[in-house]
């Protein structure tokens, strides 16, 4: 996970490109890690092509083996992941510039965003269901925010895959774009936002929480 500067912009690139950005623990710590200690005004998350985030690697993440205690605390299962966490409890608003393939906990990921803005390559999936598991809290609850509960319900109980026209036409991303202006799209968007006050983008990003943005 890489993480870069542009003005007050912080830039958090997944760069995994081999295994589709997959995440593996070092990952999800590095991921809370720059959300939560970032001094940027405003974040934007991608991935580095062809992928936005193909969600966990499941050989360490799935493979049954010990898991480090920052992921399952202490002896007990949290409702939120720390990464999940971060990301849902910063008063830093999130651009998500999605390259690619977004499925699993990468469409989570998306759904954490305050903004999504979609490359014309994405695809978005809650794939779940189709490996006996249920989603993160963002799936159960965002999801229906964004698309409507019986569209969220689909997504989510089928394991559909959609790409970007139809992400767009249901609500689930702001904007499609071609793909080479995809990150310059998000960056513009999370530069105009960074160029305002930030206690006040601050503020209305804790007042959208408390009103149900987030979780």
């Amino acid at each position: 996970v890489l993480y870069d500067v542009d003005g007050h912009v912080g830039v958090i690139t997944l760069n995994r490109p081999d295994a589709r950005n997959a995440l593996t623990f070092g990952a999800y710590a590095l991921l809370e890690k720059y959300v939560r200690e970032t001094e940027a005004r405003c974040l934007v998350i991608t991935g580095t092509d062809p992928a936005f985030c193909s969600g966990d690697d499941v050989k360490q993440v799935m493979g049954g083996g010990e898991r480090p205690p920052e992921v399952i605390g202490e002896g007990r299962k949290p409702r939120l992941t720390p990464a999940a966490d971060a990301l849902l409890s910063t008063d830093v608003p999130v651009v998500a510039a999605v390259n690619g393939a977004a499925v699993g906990w990468g469409m989570e990921l998306s759904l954490m965003a305050d903004f999504r803005v979609a490359s014309e390559k994405a695809k978005f999936g809650e794939l779940f269901v189709l490996r006996g598991l249920v989603s993160d809290a963002p799936g159960l609850g965002r999801l229906a925010q964004l698309v409507g509960r019986e569209k969220a319900a689909e997504l989510l109980m089928t394991g559909e895959v959609i790409d970007a026209a139809e992400a767009l036409r249901i609500g689930l991303v702001g904007r499609v774009v071609p793909h080479d202006e995809l990150l310059p799209t998000a960056l513009g968007l999370a530069q105009r936002i960074a160029a305002n006050p930030p206690l006040a983008v601050q503020a209305i990003n804790v007042a959208d929480g408390v009103l149900g943005r987030r979780i």
